[in-house]
């Protein structure tokens, strides 16, 4: 089995000296390259193809959001994982909601890391246990939210899961063994339920619910 393939981008040499380090720990995954910004993460993502980019999102030049942004639109099949000082859930859903796979602080343990590099490279979403619970609605606002999920049919939630995880109408047709236009049907069918029409709510709502992977 090919090893996962990972190139680490941050500003600070010694930090990715030391995730570099964590990551030739895990079994299965190797660093291939190196970017101290966004432009030359872009450059080496599209010389070096790596499987996953762990990227950071304060840079100069290029912002981490921007550079995500471009990676998920030139390079659908790569995997991000926004790795960042900043623990707030804003910045989580703005990763999440961007194309990223996972978000996680840099102040996660290895074992975490290992864990984020896992699940997103299984095709789930990951999301820092630390922010996770700074995602927990109230209980009244949980229980609405939760009310509202009944009203969707067990292909509507399925249709909602594979949005939140990135994947494009192709993708989830060819995941559900229906055609593309059935699929853009149930969208629309699920956003006017929920009462949501941007794909960044709809991730939002699938991470308050529980319907994708945080842990």
């Amino acid at each position: 089995m090919n090893p996962t393939r990972v190139l680490l981008v941050d500003d600070h040499v010694l930090v990715r000296a030391g995730i570099r380090v964590l990551v030739d720990m895990i079994e299965g995954v190797e660093v291939v390259g190196e970017a101290g910004n966004g432009s030359e993460a872009l450059r080496l993502t599209e010389e070096l193809q790596p499987d996953l980019v762990l990227l950071d999102i304060t840079m100069p030049g290029l912002s981490g959001f921007s550079t995500l942004e471009q990676i998920a639109s030139q390079f659908p099949k790569v995997r991000v994982v926004m790795l960042t000082m900043h623990e707030a859930r804003e910045y989580a859903m703005q990763a999440l909601s961007g194309g990223a796979a996972g978000f996680i602080p840099k102040s996660a343990a290895s074992t975490e890391l290992r864990q984020a590099i896992e699940t997103v490279m299984g095709g789930k979403t990951y999301l820092s246990h630390e922010t996770a619970l700074e995602n927990r609605p109230a209980t009244a606002k949980a229980a609405q939210e939760q009310e509202i999920l009944g009203r969707l049919t067990p292909r509507q939630r399925q249709i909602l899961i594979l949005i939140a995880e990135g994947k494009s109408t192709k993708e989830i047709a060819g995941s559900l063994n229906i055609s593309g236009k059935t699929v853009e049907s149930h969208r629309a069918q699920l956003s006017e339920r929920l009462d949501i029409h941007d794909v960044a709510g709809l991730v939002r709502f699938a991470i308050k619910t529980n319907l994708i992977n945080v842990e």
